[in-house]
């Protein structure tokens, strides 16, 4: 080979070479700027973490806030009342529907009470009857019956001296055979008989001194308790033909209409008890020492938020039950729970059956062993 020639082959064979040997002092000042840039940024990162690190670490470090409140899941419960009358007739007047409001005391329905009038007032002249009877043997014999008796006596005694001449008298002319033995006899008969009459008027005298005896009193006063017995079953028969309502609530199902017959097993109304009402929940075992009958409470509900209703803890279960479908818990539904009765004030009929509730019961208040009617203060 020509010797030029071959000095052109070496330049370009060495070309590529010295073109990368000056790529590659051009490439390293980036490749050193990019490794600064990275040392950097991990130099902010840490500086910015170990200042920052107080602030992330110290909800960590700090002890947890203090559980102020048992939170109870559950249910609005409403008590309902069966109404019914005492008795047994067609009813006449019906006065409430469903809906209604009514008040303790309220009439809600009368029943035909024809019939039960007329039993009052036969027991009471029967009452007015026997009265008068008690009145009579108390009060004793009167002084006029009792003169008579003595006016009788008189009368009797000179009857009997009367019969006893005619009877000497005729004895004696027998025994002269001046008369007949017959006339004799029948005098001696007659006088006998006027001393009878004046013993008879004698005792009557004496009754009637004496008065009426304490056992016809006695017997006497018996059936007039028994007269008033019946006046006061009418008038309770009477008053129970008037259907009343026993507590404040709302007419929740009328079941009869005027012209049903009626008896103590058929309803007429289904009163719902609206205030208060109470909520049925359900607590867990490890909860269950954290509350006592008559704690007071809160109840939430999700229909009007940011207000909570006063309540108080009326009914713990004596005993475990699985808890229910329904209800919910923090813990597994596989554990046993105890039922909670929270009973709520509901004044404006806000709290419905079967709303779902919140209940809050503060665990930093004094406890009791005895349930309460109403709610502490407060």
């Amino acid at each position: 080979m020509p010797s030029g020639d071959m000095k052109t082959a070496a330049n370009d064979a060495g070309a590529p070479a010295v073109e990368a040997a000056a790529a590659g002092r051009a490439a390293a000042p980036h490749r050193a700027g990019r490794w600064l840039i990275r040392v950097a940024v991990v130099v902010l990162v840490l500086g910015a973490g170990g200042v920052l690190a107080p602030v992330w670490l110290r909800p960590l470090l700090q002890p947890p806030a203090p559980v102020t409140d048992l939170v109870l899941y559950g249910n609005v419960d409403i008590r309902q009342v069966q109404l019914a009358f005492n008795g047994n007739d067609r009813i006449a007047e019906m006065n409430v529907r469903e809906g209604d409001r009514v008040q303790a005391g309220q009439r809600l329905a009368v029943l035909d009470t024809r019939r039960l009038q007329a039993a009052i007032e036969r027991a009471e002249a029967q009452l007015e009857a026997q009265q008068q009877v008690v009145a009579r043997l108390e009060a004793g014999t009167r002084l006029e019956e009792i003169n008579k008796a003595r006016a009788d006596l008189e009368l009797t005694a000179a009857d009997v001296k009367n019969a006893q001449r005619t009877y000497e008298r005729r004895s004696s002319l027998a025994k002269m055979n001046a008369g007949s033995q017959q006339d004799a006899d029948d005098a001696q008969a007659a006088a006998e008989v006027a001393a009878a009459k004046k013993n008879a008027n004698q005792a009557l005298l004496d009754l009637a001194v004496a008065g009426p005896r304490r056992e016809d009193i006695a017997e006497a006063r018996a059936v007039l308790k028994n007269y008033e017995a019946q006046l006061k079953l009418a008038q309770d028969e009477l008053a129970d033909a008037s259907l009343i309502a026993p507590h404040n609530g709302v007419i929740q199902d009328r079941l009869l209409e005027p012209g049903d017959m009626v008896s103590p097993q058929k309803s007429v109304f289904t009163l719902a008890l609206t205030d208060p009402v109470w909520v049925r929940a359900y607590i867990a075992e490890p909860d269950l020492g954290k509350i006592s009958l008559g704690m007071t409470a809160e109840v939430a509900t999700d229909s009007y938020p940011g207000k909570r209703y006063a309540a108080w803890v009326g009914f713990i279960s004596p005993t475990a039950e699985f808890t229910p479908k329904s209800v919910e818990v923090r813990e597994l539904r596989t554990r046993l729970v105890y039922q909670v009765r929270v009973f709520v004030k509901n004044p404006q009929d806000e709290l419905r059956l079967g709303m779902p509730v919140t209940v809050y019961v503060r665990l930093n208040q004094p406890r009791s062993r005895e349930p309460v009617a109403e709610p502490t203060a407060r």
